[in-house]
């Protein structure tokens, strides 16, 4: 899985070099996919549940589950998630990350940087002993109580491996000693989705196209970040890793 996770961490340096004004959200996908298959793997959500992308693509107040578009370039001060998993020799990882595109407001860089804490609020509470409510509060407390956001309650983490989406759910919200104790050797993905707005989604129907994604209920902005951890009796270990100096307290 640190391999797996290697990978993607490699594929979200490669499209973050392309994005910028005038990209539109396919060519995301064409750089993604072909770095996840140069490197021996596979782009695992191409073809789950009848999802035709190696990535999903959301830009702005889209939330989860955007497809990649030819005819959608990304605009000055977008904010843009790319959303993917790859599959190396059975092996599972998972990551989502938002960048900006350009010059961006001011408002959208704090939502990134809220959101981007609240993954490692929720990081340092994955330890043997705890409970996955301790997770959850830990990023609802901060993104909505503390700092007034959304965080968005429909879609959560989720164990991974043997396959993308195992249990248990791993909710970005809930009370602290709630919910499932955590062991050494589990593996999931913490994904918090936080917006400016509500935390409420809706479904919205790809044109042409029979696949639903989901944008916020009131139009606002929303970012996500997401790593792939293992729980060790050593702490939480990210296995998705950007920057390994950054994250060297999470390192295996």
């Amino acid at each position: 899985m640190a391999k797996s996770g290697e990978i993607l961490a490699g594929m979200h340096h490669a499209v973050k070099k392309i994005i910028k004004p005038g990209v539109s959200s396919w060519e995301i996908e064409k750089v993604g996919r072909e770095y996840i298959e140069s490197h021996g793997a596979i782009p695992a959500e191409l073809g789950f549940e009848g999802y035709k992308y190696a990535t999903c693509v959301a830009i702005n107040d889209e939330v989860a589950h955007s497809v990649p578009r030819k005819g959608l370039y990304l605009k000055d001060g977008d904010i843009v998630t790319v959303d993917t998993v790859v599959n190396w020799q059975g092996y599972m990882s998972d990551s989502a990350w938002t960048y900006a595109v350009g010059k961006i407001s001011p408002k959208r860089q704090k939502l990134m940087e809220v959101t981007k804490k609240a993954l490692y609020l929720g990081i340092d509470q994955a330890v043997v002993g705890n409970r996955l409510g301790d997770i959850g509060y830990a990023i609802q407390h901060y993104t909505e109580d503390e700092m007034g956001y959304g965080d968005v309650r429909e879609l959560i983490g989720h164990g991974i491996q043997p396959t993308m989406h195992e249990a248990p759910n791993v909710p970005h919200y809930g009370e602290p000693g709630h919910g499932l104790r955590l062991k050494a050797g589990m593996t999931i993905t913490i994904e918090p989705m936080i917006t400016t707005g509500t935390w409420k989604i809706k479904a919205k129907q790809v044109p042409n196209d029979d696949w639903e994604y989901y944008v916020t209920a009131d139009g606002s902005d929303c970012a996500q970040y997401e790593h792939t951890l293992v729980i060790t009796n050593d702490g939480p270990k990210i296995l998705t890793s950007e920057d390994h100096e950054a994250d060297a307290k999470y390192m295996l």
